[in-house]
């Protein structure tokens, strides 16, 4: 029995506090991230970072997308800290973040403490370039091509409360 598809980063473990380096309090850039045990016949990859804490843990209204990613090469194994277009691997794009942002936006939440899943999967096509796809026109253009998928799950509570005036 082949080994699931697993994703981790050097910065965090599962189910621990993300540093605040790559939150909106920090450098707000994107932590390192290591996968292995691809599927075979993966083609391609795709990355979704989403919070469905938002806006209040103990009522969460609505999942926030933080980062979407897609047809990353199935041999490159990691996105290193900081990851921009000018580093990612040839062919990867990016889509549109609930920040109305296409690069990775990160935790900044403004009450209580709230989980951050980054999802991998493992498809079994590169998809057409989508132009600046949500969350949704993603996971709709994936539908039937996921070969696996992975999660690493990181937790963040603001540390910096602004007054109000």
């Amino acid at each position: 029995m082949p080994k699931p598809l697993e994703l981790t980063s050097s910065q965090f473990q599962d189910g621990m506090p993300i540093p605040m380096a790559y939150t909106g309090e920090g450098e707000d850039h994107s932590p390192p991230l290591h996968w292995d045990n691809i599927p075979p016949g993966t083609r391609s990859l795709a990355l979704i970072v989403e919070d469905p804490d938002a806006p209040d843990p103990a009522h969460p209204q609505r999942t926030f997308c933080h980062w979407v990613l897609y047809n990353l090469p199935p041999n490159a194994q990691s996105l290193p800290d900081g990851a921009t277009p000018e580093v990612m691997p040839p062919g990867v794009l990016q889509g549109l973040n609930d920040f109305q942002r296409q690069e990775y936006g990160g935790p900044m939440p403004p009450v209580g403490s709230h989980r951050y899943f980054f999802r991998l999967y493992a498809l079994d096509t590169v998809l057409p370039d989508l132009g600046r796809p949500s969350r949704a026109e993603l996971r709709e253009a994936m539908d039937g091509h996921i070969l696996g998928e992975a999660q690493l799950m990181g937790t963040y509570q603001k540390i910096h409360h602004r007054r109000s005036h």
